[in-house]
């Protein structure tokens, strides 16, 4: 079948000349198929990599996985795993639970009911998703719930691992993508994490349109602010290629020197766990500038670039898989893919097969509502130049200087001193005798008074439900630099519930070497 559609960058100087304000945009020409087939792809890239890199997620922190070790694939693994280790998808639930409300609630949903969906479900969830879940059952509003004032993990990956709805929805339309996916994004993530999310969106929107990863890569980045730390990361991963186009690993060592450094989320700070957006972004970025097109380079790449090493090669996988369609994803790749894709994604009602179909609904509607037209078999985008977002950047003044030990149990209360200018507490509410890392569930909410300097900075409720939890037990940033005092007292104790206090994380207004 004769493609109908020209692809970008080899007309993009012609595309994006600029002229008189009267000129109509340019617009791509795609038939209903070939979009069909793109959309497709994009989401069976998605599951495809979640699925391989599930294995070695978090295993390798700090270090790459060597080439000897061999990650498995094989036919029947992503039904076994769908079925079995259901908890490693939570890339396409949590996806799948927005694209369901613009379905049932229109393309205009405001973000409340986004919030609320992912909110009360019933699936795990962890890092800035889970402290944004705590956040609005707590009452707390979007953008709020995802501020950095008010979540600890404002920079972590999380939107960036569950944004390609926004860029499958808008094909062609970088901007259209962002602005799908501004209000949703700002739900649990700020700033980096925020930019993680517009950035994976626009490479999905631009890999409908162009057949080259570097310009996907390129020209997606314009959709962030220069001033950011992120773009000044990514910037560097692209740089870095052009200096060694032949040796991934070195640019690996190059972005792990420079950009390895934890600030926000509490399990990473002074430690080789990495879960901040840009990071992770880099590694994708890894998979796709070295991958060059070929999916199983880009699937080892940017696994092998290790941290987040399920979510990482699911997004390059969806956005290789969007740029060469579902059917020119090699046939080891979707080995045993047919007979998971009519499985109901847990703790859904949605399966591949039927977000395959709804997401082409709701792309159709996405270009009529901008400047395109769907007539008969052929679909006309109106093609958008990426326009920078608003600056955000998080924990601004703020450097990490102790990460304090406290390992025990309140009964009663507990007080410290810290000496800085803010402070995470990590810890949990969690029944006794209930051992299992995930899915402990109680009725009981733990409350606890928290004082900064005998003044009592709030009344924190602490679930003790792994679905419910506020996932950090308390903290503050933006005090006055210097001597603090922190007081915490349990109002209502029982006997049945552990209140866990685990590690004290202290900020300063000056990294530790400037303070020597």
């Amino acid at each position: 079948m004769k493609k109908t559609y020209f692809l970008l960058p080899l007309l993009a100087l012609l595309a994006f000349i600029p002229g008189p304000a009267s000129r109509p945009p340019a617009t791509v020409t795609l038939s209903k198929a070939t979009l069909q087939d793109k959309i497709k792809g994009g989401w069976a890239g998605q599951v495809i990599g979640c699925t391989f890199g599930g294995p070695t997620e978090f295993k390798f922190n700090g270090t790459m996985i060597n080439d000897y070790q061999p990650i498995p694939w094989y036919d029947g693994y992503i039904k076994k795993t769908m079925i079995e280790n259901f908890g490693l998808y939570d890339d396409l639930y949590m996806d799948l639970t927005f694209v369901d409300v613009f379905e049932k609630k229109g393309l205009d949903a405001p973000v409340s009911e986004h919030a609320n969906a992912f909110a009360k479900a019933g699936y795990m969830l962890w890092h800035a998703n889970q402290v944004g879940r705590s956040n609005i059952l707590s009452g707390m509003k979007a953008p709020e719930s995802g501020h950095w004032l008010n979540n600890p993990h404002a920079d972590d990956i999380d939107f960036q691992i569950e944004a390609d709805f926004s860029g499958l929805m808008a094909p062609g339309m970088p901007n259209t993508a962002v602005q799908i996916g501004d209000p949703i994004g700002h739900i649990m993530n700020y700033g980096d994490g925020w930019y993680g999310g517009v950035y994976v969106g626009a490479m999905y929107s631009l890999a409908f349109v162009s057949d080259d990863v570097n310009y996907i890569v390129r020209e997606s980045l314009k959709t962030i602010p220069q001033q950011s730390t992120f773009y000044q990361c990514i910037n560097d991963v692209i740089n870095w290629h052009k200096q060694y186009p032949a040796d991934w690993k070195r640019t690996w060592f190059e972005v792990q020197r420079k950009w390895s450094d934890e600030v926000g989320c509490p399990d990473g700070v002074f430690a080789t766990f990495n879960i901040d957006a840009k990071i992770n972004s880099a590694y994708i970025v890894l998979g796709l500038l070295y991958g060059q097109g070929d999916y199983t380079k880009t699937m080892q790449i940017s696994t092998r670039a290790g941290q987040d090493s399920d979510c990482n090669p699911s997004s390059a996988g969806g956005i290789l898989g969007t740029m060469l369609g579902y059917d020119k994803i090699p046939v080891y790749w979707k080995q045993g893919l047919k007979e998971a894709e009519d499985i109901d994604f847990k703790y859904t009602t949605m399966s591949l097969n039927d977000v395959y179909s709804i997401g082409m609904k709701h792309a159709l509607q996405v270009v009529e509502r901008n400047g395109g037209k769907v007539e008969g078999n052929q679909i006309s985008i109106a093609l958008q130049t990426p326009k920078p977002v608003r600056l955000e950047q998080a924990f601004t003044g703020h450097f990490p200087l102790e990460k304090r030990s406290i390992n025990k149990n309140l009964t009663d209360e507990y007080t410290t001193t810290f000496e800085g200018n803010g402070y995470i507490l990590s810890g949990e509410a969690r029944p006794k005798g209930q051992m299992a890392a995930y899915n402990y569930e109680s009725d009981y909410v733990a409350q606890m008074d928290v004082y900064i300097d005998g003044k009592k900075q709030e009344t924190a409720s602490l679930p003790a439900s792994f679905t419910r939890r506020r996932y950090d037990l308390a903290w503050k940033y933006q005090l006055p630099a210097g001597q603090h005092t922190l007081r915490l007292k349990w109002l209502n104790p029982t006997t049945d519930i552990a209140l866990k206090l685990q590690n004290l994380i202290v900020f300063g207004d000056k990294p530790v070497l400037a303070r020597y």
